[in-house]
């Protein structure tokens, strides 16, 4: 399928691991690099390569650390934001470009957010999407605020424990039973994997967005890799806190467009709503140009309403 879209897959070296990437659109055109999240890969983003391109910009996509065709060290410790962002900023290089625009989701997001605060000078505008920035606060470790607020059955807390939650899906039948609970979520509740197989024991079907083959790409590749990668973001959650000190309260000083479903689980979460429309978010990234709510629309707005977000980011990034 992405060979016959006419997408390009290379590896390149970069921040001392393979990265692979899939690319689509003229050399010499404006960049935008397409970061993913989980459990994703740089196919979540196969339906805006298409649509970016054919606008005139230069689509890059790559599977990040821990995903896919890209290197997966594993080692929690060597997923802190300093190597996440390490990583994309070798791939800027490589592409010989001095500004991209980027545009994210979920995880992805995370990642964003960092690289405009660590190199600002590196984006010419943002388009993040599922995830707000997220102020670091200073009292208390995310993992410690998360296990006190919503209990151990919470899904990251629940990734925690290194290979727990891998066994249990191997247990249950396989990287289906993961990805199937996860794409077809659209409860705003947070999401809970009670511990042992009564988490796995009902798995809905994959959401009709997600077509036969594209549901095939994912379990193929998972089921090669298995989910460790991923998850070792939230396992350096607590670690990232840490380095982050010198950061606190440091503003995102980059072009943003933020964009999320209402029937997402992250903007259901208490007070996001608040931080997102009632200034705090603004207070954080002084130069957050729209705010985009779409309704009925889960987690994966770029697969469930592929359309509606290349418009949205090309709406944003042709305005630079």
């Amino acid at each position: 399928m992405a060979e016959i879209s006419g997408i390009k897959h290379r590896t390149i070296h970069v921040n001392g691991i393979n990265m692979h990437i899939a690319e689509k659109g003229d050399e010499g055109a404006p960049i935008v690099l397409f970061i993913h999240g989980f459990p994703e890969l740089w196919y979540t983003w196969r339906h805006q390569i298409e649509g970016i391109s054919a606008m005139g910009y230069r689509a890059v996509a790559p599977d990040m650390r821990g995903y896919g065709d890209t290197d997966a060290p594993t080692d929690a410790r060597s997923y802190t934001y300093g190597h996440l962002v390490g990583d994309l900023i070798g791939l800027i290089d490589e592409l010989k470009a001095e500004k991209v625009f980027v545009v994210s989701h979920d995880w992805g997001a995370v990642v964003a957010w960092w690289l405009c605060l660590f190199r600002p000078d590196r984006v010419k505008a943002a388009v993040n999407m599922s995830v707000p920035f997220a102020p670091r606060n200073p009292k208390m470790k995310p993992i410690d605020m998360l296990r006190a607020g919503y209990g151990d059955d919470y899904y990251i807390c629940r990734f925690q424990v290194p290979g727990e939650i891998e066994g249990e899906i191997t247990e249950a039948g396989g990287a289906d039973k993961l990805l199937k609970k996860v794409f077809a979520y659209r409860n705003p509740a947070q999401f809970m994997l009670p511990k042992g197989q009564s988490a796995f024991s009902e798995v809905p079907p994959f959401p009709n967005w997600l077509s036969e083959a594209d549901a095939a790409y994912y379990c193929d590749t998972f089921s090669r890799t298995g989910f460790t990668g991923g998850l070792n973001y939230y396992r350096a959650l607590n670690l990232n806190w840490e380095i982050t000190a010198p950061w606190t309260r440091a503003q995102v000083k980059v072009p943003v467009k933020f964009i999320v479903g209402d029937l997402d689980l992250t903007y259901n979460a208490p007070g996001v709503k608040d931080y997102i429309h009632k200034g705090g978010m603004k207070r954080d990234v002084p130069l957050l140009e729209d705010v985009v709510v779409l309704q009925g629309v889960g987690h994966f707005l770029q697969e469930e309403q592929p359309d509606v977000i290349t418009k949205h980011i090309y709406d944003f990034i042709n305005k630079f």
